[in-house]
């Protein structure tokens, strides 16, 4: 069974950083790409952050480079998105994604997504 668990949302004020963290289970997790969204109220869900099996590929969504960094720990099944310098336009729901991927798993799944506020 895949599960994707998130935690280390929060409230935080503008400046501030925090670290998310995916806890992922049931599929092999080397294998695989993970992805980062989010989802502001009101807005399509949208990209953020991604890496690939390894961990040595990476890419960010504009509003997030230089911000935000996207790691894993392959050896823990966890993924990780370090989110510094925080703005409010940075509040949303912030949600963990493991993509359908050939012979690995046969649709996306989803976290249950943690939450972000950034306000002072």
């Amino acid at each position: 069974q895949v599960q994707l668990v998130e935690s280390g949302g929060g409230l935080v004020q503008p400046g501030g950083s925090l670290r998310l963290s995916c806890a992922a289970s049931g599929f092999s997790f080397g294998s695989v790409t993970m992805n980062w969204y989010r989802q502001a109220p009101g807005k399509e869900r949208e990209l953020v952050a991604k890496i690939g099996p390894t961990g040595t590929a990476t890419d960010y969504a504009n509003p997030v480079k230089g911000r935000f960094a996207i790691s894993r720990d392959n050896a823990e099944n966890t993924v990780y998105l370090q989110l510094n310098n925080l703005k409010p336009d940075d509040t949303a729901v912030y949600y963990c994604n493991a993509p359908a991927t050939w012979q690995v798993l046969a649709v996306d799944y989803w976290g249950q997504g943690t939450q972000v506020t950034v306000s002072s």
